[in-house]
């Protein structure tokens, strides 16, 4: 074996190497979003399994629709910071949304009635509450996610009429 073909065989062995670690490092990447995605979901059902939020869900979802801030207020310091608690909530989970952290899809199906709910009761109070505050930005993220929600909830079918032929 002359030192040309050497050359050569070296040269095809350094190209294979390189696609190969090029190839292993994008399956790398793609196993990372994989798992990053799984912990999401995993955490954002951690978060709904929280007995603080479902007290919270439970007060608010008492409420009349477009209540305003006096009559949330009146009803105790509880269901105001039930209202807050729902707020902080779904501000995150809409910023996550948006900067594609959490799958929308998977927030659509775990929360997506929850949050249209939550914001129907809730949205004339937290608009109070910007003007009170002199705070715009106050739940941008929770109105922003409830319109995403109201939006593609009416284009699907409920879970347990859409599968309702699925099988384990």
């Amino acid at each position: 074996m002359d030192l040309e073909t050497l050359a050569n065989l070296s040269q095809i062995a350094g190209t294979v190497t390189i696609v190969g670690g090029a190839v292993f490092g994008l399956m790398q990447l793609r196993e990372f979003r994989i798992q990053r995605r799984d912990a999401i979901a995993a955490e954002l059902m951690r978060g709904f399994m929280s007995p603080e939020l479902s007290n919270a869900i439970v007060l608010i979802r008492a409420l009349p629709d477009g209540v305003s801030a006096e009559e949330l207020r009146a009803r105790g310091p509880e269901v105001e910071y039930a209202a807050v608690l729902i707020n902080m909530t779904f501000e995150t989970m809409g910023l996550l949304v948006y900067r594609r952290i959490a799958p929308f899809p998977l927030v659509l199906e775990l929360a997506g009635g929850i949050v249209v709910v939550s914001w129907r009761k809730l949205g004339a109070w937290m608009q109070q509450v910007r003007v009170e505050q002199a705070q715009p930005s106050w739940a941008e993220w929770f109105q922003w996610l409830a319109q995403q929600c109201e939006q593609r909830k009416s284009l699907v079918a409920p879970a347990h009429e859409r599968c309702r032929d699925w099988q384990p």
